[in-house]
Formats: structure tokens, sequence, C-alpha cells
């Protein structure tokens, strides 16, 4: 090896140790400067910067103040109810959409898969003025019915994984053997989905837990807020409690990381399969 091409080795070296401690450093530095910004009292949070330590880190009244004020007890059932029956229809729906179009071969095929494409080009800000007449005519303003029924939507990425992950004989054999399309379905192609299940999970998942647009669209009523919404209880006019939004952005981050250190295997091995698919 010449003296330029370990120059070379040894500069590309750097640039790669380099960009992975910055990066690491701008992705980490929000959540340390939330979690300093967390135990300060209101006195602390007006008289130092972001980044000065706290006086005492066992002080857990914003943890408290947060979870009472904001009613995050509620806000976290309306959550889990949402995310339970919008994943597992998005699921459900995104499937056998993805089995209709991989498998049936009928005039009008590529025509829908385009109008999909075609949907996920169109900016959601652009349709919210038909989509909420559409809901008020209906009735499904301010019920978690309707807000899970918008949210259930098409998912068109989706219907694009679950296509990628259908084998491609194992249906036509059954077929032969005299079984249905439902049980092809459930019994023989919908267990083998289970990488492109886990992507779908937590695509859909991570957009529905942190989703506050629509939520606080068409949930208006207190009763009916979600954990994104509940955290802007301390964001006014006259100004906002930092030190307690924070607190709240923790609590809201728990569920989550109990979630992932629980099912970070099949988290992994989903996300691993879903990208190496082709």
């Amino acid at each position: 090896m010449t003296v330029s091409q370990k120059i070379k080795h040894y500069l590309w070296i750097f640039i790669e140790y380099f960009s992975l401690i910055f990066f690491s450093f701008v992705a980490l530095l929000p959540v340390v400067s939330c979690v300093i910004t967390a135990f300060k009292t209101e006195t602390e949070y007006q008289n130092t910067n972001v980044m000065t330590l706290p006086e005492s880190w066992l002080n857990f009244d914003n943890f408290i103040q947060a979870f009472n004020k904001a009613n995050m007890g509620r806000a976290f059932i309306n959550s889990f109810i949402v995310l339970v029956f919008v994943v597992f229809g998005s699921v459900m729906v995104g499937s056998m959409l993805a089995y209709v179009l991989n498998r049936f071969k009928f005039p009008g095929n590529g025509l829908i898969r385009s109008l999909f494409l075609f949907a996920t080009l169109l900016p959601g800000i652009a349709m919210q003025v038909a989509t909420y007449q559409l809901m008020y005519q209906i009735g499904f303003i301010n019920h978690l019915y309707g807000y899970i029924i918008l949210s259930m939507g098409t998912d068109v990425i989706s219907i694009y994984i679950f296509i990628q992950f259908f084998p491609t004989s194992l249906d036509e054999s059954a077929y032969m053997d005299g079984a249905s399309y439902f049980t092809i379905f459930f019994k023989i192609l919908f267990p083998l989905l289970k990488p492109a299940i886990v992507t779908v999970m937590i695509l859909k998942g991570v957009g529905t837990y942190n989703e506050y647009y629509n939520a606080s669209l068409y949930l208006s009523d207190p009763k009916l807020k979600t954990i994104a919404i509940s955290l802007y209880t301390f964001v006014g006019p006259l100004g906002s409690k930092y030190n307690l939004i924070c607190a709240g952005v923790i609590i809201s981050l728990i569920p989550a990381l109990v979630v992932f250190l629980i099912f970070q295997k099949q988290i992994y091995s989903g996300l691993t399969a879903g990208a190496v698919k082709g």
C-alpha cells in the first residue's frame, strides 16, 4: 500500500467515525436536553440554559403535574384503543388488498396500483377540507370509532410491503387440492407474512401513536384526546411550560420504550427482512 493509499484509507476511516459521532450527537442532544429540562423547577428553567443540570434529579413533581393536569391516564387509554384497532385493521386490509392485487390478474389491476401510487403523491393537507366535510356529514367527528376508521384507511406503503412477501407457488397447489381462497389466505399465506406484518405494525403504530394533526382536528372533546394532544395542554398564548412538556414527553416515551425492549428481536428481524426482500 502506497503512502497516498494509506492517507485515503485513514482519511475515510476518520470521515466515517466523525460522521457517526456527529450525527449521534445531533440525534441525542434534543433527548438529553428534554431529560434535563424535565427535572427542573419553573424557577430553574427560567434562570438557566437548557443544558444546565438541575439541582436535584429526585424532583418528580413535574412528572406528577404533567400526568395529572394533562389527564395522561385517559389519553393513554384512548391512544391504546386507537392503536390496537388501527394496526389490526391496517394489517388485515393491507394484506388482503395485496393478496388480490398480487394473485388475481383482472382488467384494471394495473390501474388500481397506479392510483394507489398516485394517492401517495397528493399532500394530505390539500384533501383535509373534503375529508372533514365527509367526516362531518356521516357523524364521525368527536368519536373514537370515526377517528379509527379514518386512520385505518388504505395504507399504500403497507400494501406494497405485503405484495413483496407473498410466496409464489404454495397457494397454487392448495387451490388444486380444493382449498378456498379464504383458506389459502388465512391458513397458508398469512402466517408466512410475519416479517411484513412486523414491519407494517412498526410503521403504522409509530405514525398513529405520534399523530397530532388529525387527532386534534377530529377529536376536540377533552375526554377523547390522545397522548399526542395531551402534551399540548401546557402550551398557551401566555407562554409554554416546557419543564412540564418535557416531563410529559418522557412519560409518553415509556410505553414505546417498554414495547421496544420486549419485542426488539422481532422488530429487528422484521425490519431486516423488509430491507433485503426484493
